[in-house]
């Protein structure tokens, strides 16, 4: 049975699911929900992107009363991830008369005890925040049912440990306890043997993890012509909504740059921006103002987006667990989606490992040729060229030039000369040292080095 109809879910929350477009449950979900719902404390070792927010929050919601105290809280690593969690949570308790609060720095304390007085059934938030909550007395956990500790190595990582156990000792004694983890570091399992009553494993293996929902495919390319063939990979696959992923800071401005100079709608993500900055370029991803956000593993960290439909690794990560990590920002809630793959013949002993880990062999493309993504992007070309036809004033400055083009030649000829004109100054026109053979050689016969 698809355990999103387990006949202990109230139907408001069905209905929630459904209108999310959750369809088949992903492995995570089919795992936890029925022993969460059970009441059991959980450990689930679980990747983002494996759709773990639901795993807990279906449940979690499923227990709320008509009380105004707080009954569940969520603890994460980020304010990005928190605003995230409160997110999905909200979406999912749209059909219940619930309050969902993200409470984290950076943002008023003042606008936070205020929604705290009125009344929060359940808190999402970071620990040093909580933290400044609990001290006021602003916030008490002493009806709290259920706690969530999500992305638990994250927290140890960026030092949370004591302020973890701080706010487990004030909370409930009575309460049930989800812990969730990529990893599970010897301080995180010590945290679970303390405060977790028998807990129930669940953990995702790596071939689970990348679903058959994501279609993998990776593409031989050469370093000098890396740029001209992203571009014509994305001309060919055309993503709504993609993530491409580059190794370093660096890399990602330039990436950035690159692509904002030919005319593609992208923004980047990486180390040395402010909160605000990042915060701006999150939404403008969410709301699909951009199409292509650029990171880095640790500026995507916490990145959880249900309609991406591409995750490109512009540069092959170093090690498999990235990889896996990376693909399964697709192919999310159901949805289809593709992670494609650049490989330089350096990388490919990377390609090779990533294989070996995901047991599977990822199936390999030729850079699109030029007729190709010709033909893919008629329809776009089509579309432009009637919009400035359309918004043309009644004289143009080009006048002169188009009658005496019109009287030397063919239209047609016009026209042709123009698109190919257009096309060449933003692509690469020559179809040689595309690609190369397992040998690492180029198609033109120049080996690589």
């Amino acid at each position: 049975m698809n355990v999103f109809e387990h006949e202990a879910i109230k139907p408001e929350l069905k209905q929630a699911i459904k209108q999310m477009g959750f369809e088949e449950p992903s492995p995570i979900q089919e795992k936890a929900i029925p022993i969460v719902l059970d009441g059991n404390d959980v450990v689930g070792q679980a990747q983002t992107g494996t759709g773990k927010t639901a795993a807990f929050g279906i449940p979690l919601l499923n227990k709320i009363t008509a009380s105004s105290d707080v009954q569940a809280i969520v603890l994460t690593p980020t304010r990005e991830l928190a605003i995230q969690v409160a997110g999905e949570l909200q979406k999912l308790s749209a059909n219940m008369k619930l309050t969902t609060l993200p409470i984290y720095g950076g943002q008023s304390i003042g606008h936070q005890i205020k929604a705290l007085k009125r009344g929060v059934q359940v808190v999402i938030g970071t620990p040093g925040r909580i933290q400044d909550h609990l001290r006021r007395k602003t916030l008490r956990l002493d009806r709290v049912e259920t706690f969530v500790l999500d992305e638990a190595d994250e927290m140890l990582d960026m030092g949370f440990i004591d302020d973890i156990e701080s706010i487990l000792k004030q909370t409930n004694k009575e309460r049930q306890t989800l812990l969730f983890s990529a990893t599970m570091p010897g301080p995180i399992r010590k945290l679970s043997r303390r405060y977790m009553e028998k807990p129930e494993t669940v953990s995702i293996s790596r071939s689970d993890v990348t679903a058959p929902s994501i279609e993998q495919l990776y593409f031989k390319v050469l370093e000098r012509n890396k740029l001209e063939s992203l571009c014509r990979v994305i001309d060919r696959y055309n993503p709504e909504l993609a993530i491409i992923f580059s190794r370093t800071k660096k890399g990602v401005a330039e990436l950035t740059e690159s692509l904002q100079a030919r005319g593609y709608f992208a923004d980047g993500l990486h180390g040395d921006l402010t909160q605000s900055q990042r915060d701006a370029v999150m939404k403008k991803f969410r709301d699909s103002s951009i199409e292509f956000l650029i990171a880095t593993d640790v500026a995507a960290r916490g990145i959880d987006v249900d309609n991406v439909t591409h995750v490109i690794n512009y540069d092959i990560p170093q090690d498999p667990e990235s990889y896996v990590h990376r693909i399964g920002r697709t192919g999310r809630a159901g949805k289809k989606g593709q992670a494609l793959t650049l490989v330089t013949p350096r990388e490919m002993k990377h390609l090779r490992s990533i294989e070996k880990e995901i047991k599977m062999q990822i199936p390999t493309r030729d850079i699109p040729t030029i007729e190709e993504v010709v033909e893919k992007q008629q329809d776009a070309w089509k579309t432009q060229i009637t919009n400035v036809i359309q918004a043309s004033e009644e004289t143009s400055i080009f006048d002169d030039l188009t009658e005496e083009l019109l009287k030397d030649f063919d239209q047609k000829d016009v026209i042709q000369a123009l698109l190919k004109m257009n096309y060449q100054t933003e692509n690469n026109l020559s179809e040689e040292g595309y690609s190369f053979g397992e040998t690492g050689g180029a198609k033109d016969g120049t080996l690589f080095h």
